[in-house]
């Protein structure tokens, strides 16, 4: 795989060293791929990990394990400079003979578990293939380097085979370390850096901004295992301390709010492959407002499991791609899709709030409370609507043909619409008891009417806001009752304490709904 460069004990350093030797006789891509299909594989997927990475004019990058230049040749054409490093010397040297020409990048031949550069260095760290060549330890280790060298905000791009290799070749051995994707999403994101000063605390970690399967392989090899993330340097200490001391947001979401087995609690009560309020009977009714039609794509923010994602793409033939920030509802999520066998369907691990997409990108963004979790809603309903104007570049060196947005994202199509049905709140001031949900569940609620002022304000027409706390309440009587009717099915699948546990939350929500404190809105608009 692309990337040879490390090494764990002396024993596994010599291991590492003679894999990769054999692996780099002629330095071709099929080698650096470990498959036969390399040249395909590369053409069709290049454009696609290229996509994924943020706005690079102007920036400083560092590509570890660069291999033979099969990305570098692209982020020299995009970024300000470049820093190409591998552990293999005929890699280096092939690299350097291709694309030395192109000026603004420099080439290192080194073991990156020896690398070091000054602090705030780089804009952008990229890997591709690289981490699963690295012990635990050493990745940790590694993670804490990349904050250093990064500058505040800047990015750090990976992308692993996880779980089992992907490649055709013969291997005589196998130093790869395939880990899972939970695995990774803990030792990059648990290192802090610490930088601060006398006048200031400064604490810094990495944040998810998406993690995705590489769909190349899923079209091409019907295979799910190649994983590629986005991460961010974050400050930590400015964070809003979130529930039980958690240090980021996508942390108590998959460790207290929905861990897998309260995630299933969930959908016992909403209904197979739901997470939201009334399962599929709500699902159905918000979609047929929609007018769907075969060929469109939608985005859905807050996917959870996917149900309603996997209605829209089999009743109406549509794409979707599904988002969310906890990694427990999208592996339940893509589990499901493997079932389902529905190619139109995606899911993605990702803060929305940080999410990139083309123009025009989508004729429907979805979302079923989720939002609630959003503090600045309008900068998020702004990324659905507000126009960008685009910069169309070309290098000539590699006819790369790319788009920079100059303005802000626009995910929407013109004409494209926008549904969402979330939490909310009456008028304040509220009950003590609701002040302390909103508090423990960490909500950002507003009144429905306001809710559907941000739509007009950010520039949407034709907004349909609908204060719909009646049906809420109607579907949590159902749900109750069918509760009830099913009390021995699910204390046995789950237990007498977690069906006890639900149903007091149920009834929590009718009396907070009888006082006024909590509403359910719908609301609905149209990209100008």
């Amino acid at each position: 795989m692309e990337g040879a460069f490390v090494i764990v004990t002396v024993s596994e350093r010599g291991c590492m060293t003679e894999f990769w030797k054999e692996h780099s006789q002629h330095a071709t891509v099929e080698e650096m791929m470990l498959d036969s299909n390399a040249q395909e594989l590369s053409q069709l997927e290049l454009p696609e990990i290229l996509e994924l990475l943020p706005p690079l004019p102007g920036t400083a990058v560092l590509e570890l394990g660069a291999g033979i230049g099969r990305y570098t040749r692209h982020l020299i054409c995009r970024a300000g400079h470049v820093t190409a490093v591998d552990f293999m010397e005929k890699f280096v040297e092939k690299n350097r003979e291709d694309n030395g020409h192109m000026g603004n990048v420099e080439f290192i031949q080194a073991d990156v578990t020896k690398l070091d550069f000054p602090e705030h260095s780089f804009d952008l760290i990229f890997s591709n293939w690289l981490l699963m060549y690295l012990s635990d330890q050493e990745l940790t280790s590694l993670a804490e380097k990349f904050l250093r060298w990064l500058r505040p905000g800047g990015h750090l791009f990976f992308r692993e085979s996880c779980f089992h290799q992907s490649g055709d070749s013969k291997r005589d051995f196998n130093p790869t370390h395939y880990r899972s994707p939970a695995h990774y999403n803990h030792l990059l994101t648990s290192p802090l850096l610490d930088q601060s000063e006398a006048a200031e605390r400064r604490c810094f970690g990495f944040d998810i901004v998406l993690n995705k399967t590489v769909q190349t392989y899923v079209k091409m090899k019907k295979n799910q295992n190649q994983l590629c993330w986005l991460m961010q340097k974050t400050r930590r200490d400015v964070v809003e301390q979130h529930q039980g001391g958690f240090s980021t947001f996508q942390e108590f979401l998959d460790k207290q709010q929905y861990t897998r087995r309260g995630i299933l609690r969930y959908e016992k009560m909403f209904g197979s492959g739901y997470v939201s309020t009334g399962g599929f009977s709500t699902t159905k009714e918000f979609v047929e407002m929609l007018d769907l039609t075969a060929g469109q794509r939608v985005l859905d923010v807050g996917c959870g499991i996917g149900g309603g994602d996997f209605y829209m793409a089999k009743t109406f033939g549509v794409e979707v791609l599904g988002l969310d920030l906890s990694s427990n509802m999208v592996e339940i999520a893509m589990e499901r899709a493997v079932k389902e066998k529905l190619p139109l369907v995606q899911f993605e691990v990702s803060d929305a709030t940080k999410r990139r997409f083309g123009d025009a990108t989508f004729d429907v963004v979805y979302s079923r409370d989720t939002i609630l979790h959003i503090r600045d809603k309008p900068e998020l309903l702004r990324k659905f609507h507000v126009s960008m104007s685009l910069n169309k570049q070309i290098c000539f060196f590699c006819e790369d043909l790319w788009t920079q947005s100059q303005n802000s994202d626009s995910w929407l199509k013109p004409g494209g619409k926008v549904l969402i049905s979330d939490y909310c709140c009456g008028e304040q001031p509220w009950s003590p008891a609701f002040q302390d949900y909103v508090k423990q569940r960490g909500y950002i609620l507003y009144t429905p009417q306001r809710y559907g002022q941000f739509l007009t304000e950010v520039g949407f027409r034709d907004v349909f806001a609908e204060d719909r706390t009646e049906q809420f309440i109607q579907v949590i009587k159902s749900e109750l009752q069918r509760a009830e009717e099913m009390k021995e099915e699910f204390i046995q699948e789950f237990s007498q304490e977690d069906y006890e546990a639900i149903v007091s939350g149920w009834k929590e929500k009718l009396q907070r709904c009888e006082t006024g404190d909590q509403r359910w809105g719908l609301f609905i608009a149209t990209r100008a």
